[in-house]
């Protein structure tokens, strides 16, 4: 099985790490990355596989080398050095002054329970975003996650954007490599940003989880709302720890009443069309040369951002109103279709807390 070799400090909890720093089924990879989550922290490691003429470590050296950080937004920063360690362990195992060059430079002070700093636990430190700002994360290859994470869902992001804004436990499944699969779960997360102060303080905040296995299946027990990923398929045997299960481009609930969200209706469609229309102008000003100080990882996110913002805006008016009462033409002007979102309404209201009266009519079958 797995093993830690070695850590800085020596004295910090790495029960499981060992196994969420080196995706199941790796061996059959050269090389990946890895986002995951341990306690309270977050991590980012990169496995590499070296053929060796060795009968001990049976023809193969597998090794990961990995971080911890309280924020996962900056990690990526540190995947070129990481990718070069492991690299370097392989070929010299044993020869930690980098690594430890590396902590010394880095560490910091964890704060404790009480929110007091404690000097027992330095970790690698870096600054919390504010919680409205979305993180900033680039993959590591020109096309960016969002523009990747658009193409290989397509239309199906509209699917996945209601249940991330439900806060539903979302798995998605993928053999390796992974470090792209996490990359999605990112994406599944900007889908639900809301930027209105004051809204649903007893909600759910939508947790990254990253890469989990089966080590992880009892604290996902205990989690109401979270994205993750796996590369191991008995996760989909295991009903009660999801709603939502992904694999590959098929998205699927076993929850009856989640059934009609699954269906994309023409208010989805026309907000797609939208999202490409605007990505096609982006690419448009970059060619012509303007001074275009957004990318396309803004765009996407800012896009969900001001629908999420709309939908929640209105309603709280309504909620505020006198009537309460929220019509067809409340559901459009949300963007969304009267009939085809209706379950999804329906939904949200409960999950935020919102006293809102729905009085959106079926039409009659005749």
């Amino acid at each position: 099985g797995n093993m830690v070799e070695w850590c800085l400090p020596q004295d910090i909890d790495l029960e499981g790490v060992e196994f969420k720093s080196m995706a199941s089924g790796s061996h059959k990879i050269q090389s990946d990355f890895i986002y995951f989550r341990k306690g309270l922290c977050f991590g980012l490691a990169c496995f590499a596989n070296m053929p060796v003429e060795s009968e001990l470590e049976r023809g193969a050296r597998m090794k990961s080398v990995g971080i911890l950080s309280p924020s996962y937004t900056l990690l990526y920063r540190y995947m070129h050095f990481l990718e070069n360690q492991v690299r370097h362990q392989l070929e010299m195992p044993g020869h930690y002054s980098h690594l430890e060059a590396f902590y010394d430079d880095k560490k910091g002070v964890l704060p404790d329970s009480k929110g007091t700093s404690s000097s027992q636990q330095p970790v690698h430190w870096l600054p919390s975003i504010h919680k409205y700002m979305y993180p900033e994360m680039k993959i590591t290859h020109p096309a960016g996650c969002m523009s990747q994470f658009i193409k290989f869902f397509g239309e199906q992001i509209l699917v996945l954007w209601k249940f991330a804004l439900l806060r539903k436990r979302i798995l998605i499944f993928s053999p390796p490599p992974v470090g792209v699969v996490c990359y999605r779960v990112y994406c599944c997360c900007c889908l639900a940003n809301v930027s209105l102060p004051g809204l649903g303080g007893t909600v759910p905040e939508s947790k990254p989880f990253f890469y989990v296995n089966v080590a992880d299946i009892e604290m996902l027990e205990t989690e109401v709302s979270y994205v993750a990923c796996t590369t191991e398929k008995i996760f989909e045997q295991k009903r009660d720890l999801y709603d939502v299960y992904v694999d590959n481009q098929n998205v699927k609930t076993h929850h009856e009443h989640l059934q009609p969200l699954l269906k994309i209706n023409n208010a989805d469609k026309e907000k797609y069309q939208r999202l490409n229309d605007q990505r096609q102008m982006l690419m448009y000003s970059q060619e012509v040369g303007e001074d275009c100080s957004s990318c396309e990882e803004d765009l996407f996110i800012l896009f969900f951002m001001e629908q999420n913002n709309r939908i929640f805006q209105t309603l709280m008016e309504v909620s505020a109103s006198q009537d309460k009462t929220l019509t067809a033409d409340h559901a459009r002007g949300m963007g969304l279709d009267p009939q085809g979102d209706r379950s999804f309404l329906m939904d949200l209201l409960e999950v935020y807390g919102i006293d809102v009266m729905l009085v959106i009519d079926n039409p009659c079958c005749t």
